[in-house]
């Protein structure tokens, strides 16, 4: 199987998961921007979760310039991902409609803990398939950043339940982190 067939279904999922998120930002009555104000932790939860899916998409996509071919642990694993990518709608909005109260911002955490897990898998997979020599191997190489970006969501999960403003704020800088796609493939491609 060519790599055209996941990368397309990765990126039909991806598109439904955006088009459920923002059709869970409800529009206000009324036409002044006091209206805007109680709907401001969906906007914000919103917001943080484009960016997450956007960072997904992205990284997956570089990750698959490096695919020559996929195999069924490859495609198994993809949809692992994707699994917990689908969810991303449910605690968003769980976490939006409740102002970040503790327990939805930790169990949105958890959330991202396990996409992120779940990429490193599906990475795993790859590589697999590929080999150690191969051209994602050699660019994911120890992989600091993936690894520090995990450590970072367990750390913000029972932060919540201090101080839901703090969870969040990491979850922020993990985003901030990977906003610029990781360059390390596009360099061993080229």
């Amino acid at each position: 199987m060519s790599r055209g067939r996941i990368e397309a279904f990765s990126d039909g999922v991806i598109a439904i998961l955006i088009t459920i998120m923002v059709l869970e930002l409800k529009v206000p009555h009324g036409t002044d921007v006091a209206a805007l104000v109680p709907i401001w932790p969906v906007f914000l939860s919103y917001v943080l979760s484009f960016v997450y899916v956007g960072i997904y998409w992205s990284n997956h996509h570089h990750m698959f310039q490096a695919v020559q071919h996929v195999n069924g642990a490859m495609l198994w694993a993809n949809l692992h991902f994707l699994f917990w990518l689908s969810l991303i709608p449910f605690t968003t909005g769980w976490m939006g409609e409740n102002h970040f109260a503790p327990l939805p911002a930790a169990v949105y955490g958890a959330n991202l803990l396990l996409a992120g897990l779940a990429y490193v898998v599906l990475q795993r997979a790859i590589v697999a398939c590929h080999g150690p020599e191969s051209v994602l191997a050699q660019a994911i190489g120890r992989d600091t950043k993936g690894k520090a970006s995990l450590v970072a969501y367990a750390v913000a999960i029972p932060l919540a339940f201090v101080h839901e403003w703090i969870a969040c704020a990491v979850y922020a800088l993990v985003a901030l982190m990977w906003f610029v796609p990781d360059p390390r493939i596009e360099r061993r491609i080229a």
